[in-house]
């Protein structure tokens, strides 16, 4: 496994640190400007057509459920938490901030692990970020199962739906928080709260979306 230093100087060298809109409890080095970020993770691997830097935004539904695991800690108090998809961490360091006993940060981007790491030492907790596909592996030994914004296309729907209910199905609490993306569930599922979450106009054409925390019915 990467010892993940150059991912972490990248990360440091091309965001800077601040509060989410929604989470103003919680530091984030997030970027300034998609394009350029994506055109300097290309540069700096040497590879052309690489997927965009999700971790480096603090999108819609990562920052609903986050806020909603801070307002409601019972739901992952003394529990262990898998943050599946975690981009920049923020629904993880919400967890442990809200007082779960372990919380793993999955993600296979190792830019997105480096910048978990950095994010979760930068608010005081700590988090373990593997390099595991959970996809393939499965969320056994978890109590609560969260993901931030995870129906944004096809393909990864149709691999994350059956992974969240499997999880389910295992006796775990499954919750997601979704804006309306495309390939969100039509039926099977249940809102638990909404939110009004501030985002950047450049990634989502808009200043404000309304987001869901959901589980499945």
């Amino acid at each position: 496994m990467s010892d993940l230093s150059r991912e972490r100087a990248f990360v440091l060298r091309e965001t800077r640190s601040k509060p989410p809109p929604l989470i103003p409890e919680i530091r984030l080095r997030l970027a300034d400007e998609a394009m350029d970020l994506w055109q300097a993770t290309e540069a700096d691997l040497g590879r052309a057509g690489l997927p965009p830097p999700f971790w480096a935004f603090a999108w819609a539904g990562g920052q609903a459920l986050a806020r909603h695991v801070l307002d409601h800690p019972e739901i992952v108090r003394g529990a262990r938490v898998l943050d599946f998809a975690a981009g920049s961490g923020i629904v993880a360091i919400a967890a442990k901030l809200a007082g779960a006993r372990d919380v793993v940060a999955a993600d296979i981007d190792a830019y997105a692990r480096a910048a978990i790491l950095i994010n979760a030492g930068d608010n005081g907790v700590a988090v373990t970020a593997p390099d595991t596909d959970f996809l393939d592996r499965g969320a056994a030994g978890f109590d609560v199962v969260l993901a931030g914004d995870v129906f944004y296309e096809r393909p990864m729907a149709a691999r994350v739906e059956p992974f969240l209910r499997a999880a389910q199905a295992a006796g775990a609490a499954v919750l997601f928080g979704d804006p309306g993306r495309a390939y969100l569930p039509a039926t099977g599922i249940a809102p638990l709260a909404s939110y009004e979450v501030p985002v950047p106009r450049a990634i989502e054409d808009r200043d404000v979306r309304t987001t869901r925390v959901w589980r499945f019915a």
